[in-house]
């Protein structure tokens, strides 16, 4: 089966078992090109599971993942660090900051890998840094910083080569609940106007709030698909596979 036209990403009866258990049973789903998706539901429910699959970091036991009509799960090891690298970007719940640069330097480190000058790649880190209010954080290193400094890094660092896609697992988890909305906004706000399509993990009701659709996992399968704005249930992008 093809995925439609208009998914940018999409994936059918995914399975994946993790440590014996089954992270995932049948889910499928689409995203649209440009959309934010918040994939919700408690913890242990498959959110990170799925986001790993989608983004080729995880190859499901079973299933399917298609990239703008190219298959993921086919690709080899190497194709898909390529394709991370190019065209995806990801925001963990931690930081993950190389200790040994500064705030500017780990933020550009996705453009240096990429063969970008040193100083265009600065300009545009520098210039993430100040729309997430981490431009005081440009000269030091991370020990020097607050978690949520580093963790506002490490989102501008996701952001710094404007990615086709961008996965964001629990990206506000270990911040305060006034310093995370915050953070959220701006990721949310920059990726609606660079037309990034987000995939945004969250068992907070209010940050999926901020996505355009959501879909509920539980005990690793799709328990429905709702509209944030409206709170209705919506119609799911893909069957519900029980």
């Amino acid at each position: 089966m093809a995925p439609p036209d208009n998914d940018v990403l999409w994936a059918r009866s995914l399975h994946c078992s993790l440590g014996g258990s089954e992270a995932l049973s049948g889910v499928s789903l689409g995203v649209r090109e440009g959309e934010i998706l918040a994939v919700t539901g408690p913890r242990g429910s498959g959110k990170t599971t799925l986001l790993r699959c989608l983004s080729g970091r995880l190859v499901p036991q079973e299933g399917e993942v298609w990239f703008n009509s190219g298959p993921v799960h086919t690709l080899s090891p190497a194709q898909r660090e390529r394709l991370r690298r190019e065209r995806f970007g990801w925001i963990g719940p931690e930081p993950g900051l190389v200790p040994e640069l500064t705030g500017w330097e780990n933020t550009a480190l996705p453009l240096l890998l990429r063969g970008a000058p040193r100083r265009a790649a600065k300009t545009t880190a520098l210039e993430w840094l100040d729309r997430l209010d981490a431009g005081a954080c440009a000269r030091k290193r991370p020990r020097a910083l607050t978690q949520s400094q580093r963790q506002r890094i490490s989102i501008a660092r996701a952001l710094v080569t404007t990615p086709p896609v961008l996965f964001a697992d629990e990206p506000t988890a270990t911040l305060h609940r006034a310093d995370g909305a915050q953070v959220l906004r701006t990721l949310t706000a920059a990726a609606r106007s660079h037309g990034i399509t987000m995939v945004l993990a969250t068992h907070d009701a209010e940050v999926a709030a901020l996505a355009d659709r959501a879909v509920a996992l539980l005990d690793g399968r799709r328990a429905g698909a709702v509209s944030p704005a409206t709170g209705a249930e919506g119609v799911a992008a893909c069957s519900l596979s029980v």
